[in-house]
């Protein structure tokens, strides 16, 4: 019934009449606040487990490692991973592919990569989603030459890659813009009688997009559609985007109204793209008759819509118009998050405005909203560009202080400084080291 914590009461109302629950009880009860992210409750449960006299077995070992790597507490999985093999109790598949997927979410790969070779030496053999795994974080990471490693290892043990693993191969391949080699993996997993779905197709029609190959996008769309694979919002949406990118708008509004009159919905990540899209083919009228429309709707209530409208204000030099925009946002009930702060800070520093900028920076702490590094480097920049060097020297101090780094650019503008003699050498310390 889902009652977790009625259950969890229950088995305290044993304890409190003296009666011990069996090991199947606490199984259960594992289970259950694992699954609802009581993680730590799920841990005394296992200490509890152990005082009682009855041992855990790999099954209960596993839905608390699987937790901890939910929760991002990879290290704590890894030593509770260590104290169930110190009781002789051996990690299974499960436990292997739980502690790889957690490794991964960090982007430890080669900790990942370790562990895997672990378990092959211990007769553990991987199965098709532990491969599919290491394989889509290596692609993540970019390190394709590793992931085709993983993918052809996976083969050459007779392990057949599903879905996931061609998806995720593919998808590599066009994050580095390999287009090419991208469909030759989709080939290939059409040949091995993988049918691609709706995902497959959507990551070939954005590797496209990004390399702004629209016309191979919208062959890939054809085609998925002839194969009898239904675009969804995600399709739609990114090719929608690839329209604006290339300044097709209208093909962009055609397919915008088609979309609708198949049946599938705008969600907001349509509305973000359609006014990011007028914005930066300067349709400034559309953009805000769009905004106006949504508005009307309720649906402009989000502050992702207010950064498009105001970034795309600022850049167009419209600062009276962007101050308005900002300034309604309270009132709205809406608060500005770190990147519409850095918009403005850009916007003011493009105008020369170098004191309001810094004055929104100091504002931003105070308002429960820190700046990023994007932040500072943006005032940094600013400041230089309008010779405020003892200012942006301070900043960029402060910057190193918070554990960010100067950006390519901003160090390139801190060095040009340094040939010339304008700042002090110690300056050097706080830049990336190069190389």
């Amino acid at each position: 019934m889902g009652n977790i914590a009625g259950a969890v009461g229950l088995v305290e109302e044993m304890e409190n009449k003296g009666y011990e629950p069996d090991v199947i009880t606490c199984g259960t009860i594992v289970n259950g606040l694992c699954k609802i992210g009581q993680t730590g409750v799920a841990i005394r449960m296992l200490r509890k487990m152990e005082k009682w006299g009855f041992e855990p077995d790999v099954v209960v070992y596993n839905m608390v490692i699987d937790s901890l790597c939910k929760d991002r507490l990879v290290n704590d999985a890894l030593n509770l991973l260590s104290e169930m093999m110190s009781k002789g109790i051996q990690p299974n598949l499960v436990t292997y592919s739980c502690v790889i997927q957690g490794l991964c979410n960090f982007g430890w790969w080669r900790e990942a990569s370790t562990l895997l070779n672990e378990m092959v030496q211990r007769k553990v053999m991987p199965d098709v989603q532990t491969f599919s795994i290491l394989v889509d974080t290596l692609c993540k990471e970019g390190m394709l030459i590793e992931a085709t490693k993983v993918f052809d290892a996976m083969i050459q043990r007779g392990i057949e890659p599903n879905k996931v693993t061609y998806n995720s191969l593919i998808d590599g391949y066009c994050l580095q813009n390999q287009m090419d080699e991208a469909i030759k993996t989709f080939n290939m997993m059409v040949e091995k009688g993988c049918s691609p779905d709706v995902i497959s197709y959507n990551i070939l029609i954005n590797g496209y997009c990004k390399s702004k190959k629209i016309d191979e996008a919208l062959h890939i769309f054809h085609e998925m559609s002839n194969k009898g694979v239904i675009p969804n919002v995600v399709t739609y949406n990114t090719l929608i985007d690839g329209f604006f990118k290339v300044e097709r708008v209208q093909a962009a509004l055609k397919l915008f109204n088609t979309m609708q009159a198949c049946g599938q919905h705008p969600n907001p990540q349509t509305y973000a793209i359609l006014l990011d899209g007028f914005c930066k083919n300067r349709r400034i009228a559309e953009a805000m008759a769009l905004f106006q429309e949504m508005e009307e709707k309720k649906m402009g209530q989000h502050i992702v819509f207010y950064n498009i409208l105001i970034d795309s204000m600022c850049n167009a030099g419209e600062l009276t118009t962007t101050r308005e925009i900002f300034n309604s946002l309270l009132a709205k009930g809406l608060q500005p998050d770190v990147r519409t702060y850095t918009i403005m800070i850009r916007g003011f520093c493009k105008k020369g405005l170098i004191v309001e900028a810094s004055e929104l920076l100091e504002k931003m702490d105070g308002k429960g909203c820190s700046p990023n590094d994007r932040t500072y480097n943006t005032i940094i920049q600013g400041l230089l560009q309008h010779g405020e060097t003892a200012k942006a020297m301070k900043y960029l101090k402060m910057t190193v202080d918070k554990g960010f780094s100067a950006n390519a650019t901003t160090a390139a503008m801190f060095i040009d400084l340094l040939s010339s003699n304008q700042v002090d050498e110690n300056i050097r310390e706080l830049l990336p080291k190069s190389g």
